[in-house]
């Protein structure tokens, strides 16, 4: 009978090999599954979406500068400056917050040193959460902020997220998250113009735990992409989005039964369920029955790309015909009011003058487009800036951190807030939508609105004749018009 032969010993050792090698690939994956993100997620002070707040308290809050005439219709506006040392004030344990600027300390060459008052006592403000046992988190791309290192030094705990290396664009985001209650979006940044200069509009939102820790997630998913240079392809459920367009979160909003739910973008920086923001704007011009109102920095539905080294300009369709089938297919009003300034971009006049060339020989076909302009030539460019980016409808709004340009919806990271009214009694009172309405009107029939009309120059580029002469020799103005 014959012994066993060299050859199983052999191939003993090599299936020892193989399951070694299998099980080191599978520690390796779950290394790799651990490390990509948090999985265990922040501690979220045991508010979970059984137990949180929907009986919420909403304020508009506005920024208009001194200087700037708007006739106020009796309404009590609550000024931006004055909300945000609310929310300060009401901080027990934590405040997150994330901007795109950071700035809030006046410039030594600024004309008007008492304009920035207001910037450096909420930069104050921050300082002092340190001594009331208050936690500041913030997520930022910015990476030599003085005004960063300065509260760093004071416990606060910075985050950097590398915008340029994940998307090549920037961290446009402009939002507020205290103890996991109360929250704020809208335009202004961690800049002393926005509290002073600038024109901004957002919302406060006190004591609406659910929709806040959904913006936590939103938070939580920046604060875990510190210092990466790309995308994990796995995250853990605590940056999934609880609330979309699909599922919004039932609530009441100043004891008015409401649906609210929070967007992002671009794309990539989406988590599992979180609704991107051009699917919010399309949803909420999608359910307008009578009217919309849209007030943006820029209107631009064109999108950058870089193709073989060169600059592509492609049409950005979204928004533009979602604008295009609710005036013409069902005969919603809309207006459209945009900034006019420095770094407008001559390529908005056609765009405008193709919307409203819909309704030539139309009947009950409605959509006007003015320019807000404050001052036409002046050294500092966003005095008097009107930077909402805002849209109200007869049932919804949307307020969000982008204007409507393509790139920007495309690589710059931004997070956007829609609050529908549910159908009811007519009694129920003025809405935070009556609000924002009220605050486009004003704005719309104020004298800085203009229909302003333009002609083509000697090149065939739209200008329009108030256009400052240097326009097109700008630094921006060269960057777009690149050749593609």
């Amino acid at each position: 009978m014959a012994g066993p032969t060299t050859q199983e010993p052999v191939k003993t050792q090599q299936k020892c090999i193989a399951i070694f090698a299998l099980l080191c690939c599978f520690a390796v994956l779950l290394v790799l599954i651990f490390s990509s993100v948090d999985i265990w997620g922040d501690n979220e002070d045991g508010i979970t979406e059984e137990n949180c707040s929907r009986d919420c308290r909403i304020v508009l809050v506005e920024n208009i500068p001194d200087d700037l005439s708007l006739h106020l219709d009796g309404r009590s506006l609550l000024p931006l400056s004055v909300g945000f040392h609310t929310l300060l004030e009401q901080a027990k344990h934590s405040v997150e917050l994330v901007s795109s600027v950071w700035d809030l300390n006046s410039s030594e060459l600024d004309p008007i040193p008492s304009a920035a008052q207001q910037g450096q006592l909420l930069f104050q403000r921050l300082l002092s959460l340190k001594s009331r046992g208050v936690r500041l988190k913030i997520a930022s791309s910015l990476t030599n902020s003085t005004e960063l290192k300065a509260l760093a030094a004071h416990n606060a705990e910075v985050h950097f997220v590398n915008m340029t290396a994940l998307t090549r664009g920037g961290l446009h985001s402009s939002f507020w998250i205290v103890d996991r209650k109360h929250i704020y979006i809208g335009s202004a940044d961690m800049d002393w113009r926005s509290l002073s200069k600038r024109k901004e509009l957002g919302v406060v939102v006190y004591n609406c735990s659910c929709l806040a820790l959904d913006l936590h997630r939103v938070f939580s998913f920046y604060w875990q992409l510190h210092e990466r240079d790309y995308v994990p392809s796995i995250w853990s459920k605590r940056v999934t989005a609880l609330y979309g367009k699909h599922d919004a979160l039932e609530l009441q909003l100043n004891a008015t039964p409401a649906t609210a739910y929070l967007s992002t973008s671009p794309e990539l920086l989406c988590a599992k369920d979180r609704t991107r923001d051009v699917d919010a704007i399309y949803q909420v011009i999608q359910s307008a029955k009578t009217f919309i109102f849209i007030s943006v920095t820029d209107y631009l539905p064109l999108v950058k790309r870089s193709l073989r080294g060169t600059s592509v300009m492609r049409y950005w369709s979204p928004i533009d015909e979602a604008i295009r089938e609710a005036v013409v297919l069902r005969g919603v009003k809309v207006r459209l009011l945009i900034s006019f300034w420095k770094k407008t971009h001559p390529l908005t006049f056609n765009f405008v003058t193709s919307l409203k060339s819909l309704c030539l020989q139309l009947h009950n076909c409605s959509l006007e487009v003015r320019f807000f302009s404050y001052k036409e030539h002046t050294d500092d460019f966003q005095l008097g800036l009107n930077h909402n980016k805002y849209m109200v409808t007869d049932n919804a709004a949307y307020l969000g951190n982008h204007d409507w340009v393509g790139s920007d919806f495309a690589i710059n990271a931004g997070v956007g807030l829609v609050i529908k009214m549910e159908d009811g009694p007519r009694d129920r009172g003025v809405t935070v939508l009556e609000h924002i309405k009220a605050a486009f009107e004003r704005d719309w029939r104020s004298r800085y609105a203009k229909s302003l009309q333009g002609s083509k120059d000697q090149q065939g580029k739209y200008r329009h004749p108030q256009w400052p002469k240097n326009h097109w020799e700008t630094k921006e103005e060269n960057e777009w018009n690149k050749p593609f």
